[in-house]
C-alpha cells in the first residue's frame, strides 16, 4: 500500500517535476502574446535605436547645456596675425638648414637679418631670402610694419632626394644623395604669442 500511495501522491519528486514541466496550453499562449506586445519594434537600418529613457535624458541635458553655453561663452580674442612664406625644393640638406632655423626661431626680424647676413653657412642665404619675402608679404598684404615683426615659427621639412652616382676606382660606382628641403616661415607682430 505504501508503494501505491507514493505513485499516486504528487508530492513525490518525480511526479512533482512532471507537473511543473507541463503548464497548460492557455497559459503559454497568454505569455507569448504578452511578450510580443512588450517587445520593442525592430529598428530600421540607418536609424538609431531610441528608448524612452534615452530621449528623456537627452531632453534634460539639452536645456541646461544651451543655457550654460551662453553664459560660459567668453568673448573670443581676435586671432593673432600670422604672415607666412614658404620655399620648396631648396637645394640644401634639411639637417644643415635646421641648424640655421634653430638660431633664427623667435628672434626679432632685424636681429635675424644680421645673424643670417654674417653666417658662414650656405643655408643662411636661402633662409634670409625667405624671411625677406615674408616681411614683404606683411607690408603689402597685411599693412604691417616689417621691422616690428618677429620669427614666430620656422620649419624645415625634407623634400625629394636627387640620387646621383660617382665613379670610383676599379670600375665601381658609389651613390650620392643630393637632398632638398621645404622651408616655411611664419612672422607675427612682436607682442603677440600663439
Amino acid at each position: 500500500m505504501a508503494l501505491e500511495k507514493r505513485q499516486r501522491d504528487p508530492s513525490t519528486k518525480k511526479e512533482a517535476g512532471k507537473a511543473k514541466k507541463e503548464p497548460p496550453k492557455e497559459a503559454e499562449a497568454k505569455a507569448k502574446k504578452a511578450a510580443k506586445k512588450s517587445a520593442p519594434k525592430k529598428a530600421v537600418k540607418g536609424e538609431p535605436k531610441k528608448t524612452a529613457k534615452a530621449s528623456d535624458e537627452k531632453a534634460s541635458k539639452k536645456a541646461p547645456a544651451k543655457a550654460a553655453a551662453k553664459k560660459e561663452a567668453p568673448k573670443a580674442k581676435p586671432a593673432p596675425i600670422v604672415v607666412r612664406a614658404s620655399s620648396r625644393y631648396v637645394r640644401v640638406a634639411p639637417r644643415k638648414a635646421r641648424l640655421i632655423a634653430d638660431q633664427v626661431r623667435g628672434l626679432q626680424i632685424d636681429r635675424a637679418r644680421a645673424l643670417l647676413q654674417f653666417s658662414p653657412r650656405g643655408a643662411a642665404q636661402d633662409i634670409g631670402k625667405l624671411i625677406e619675402s615674408a616681411a614683404a608679404n606683411a607690408e603689402n598684404n597685411h599693412d604691417l610694419v616689417a621691422d616690428e615683426m618677429r620669427v614666430a615659427e620656422i620649419t624645415v621639412d625634407e623634400g625629394p632626394t636627387l640620387r646621383r652616382f660617382r665613379p670610383r676606382a676599379l670600375g665601381r660606382a658609389t651613390p650620392i644623395n643630393k637632398r632638398t628641403s621645404h622651408i616655411a616661415v611664419a612672422l607675427s607682430p612682436e607682442g603677440e604669442d600663439f
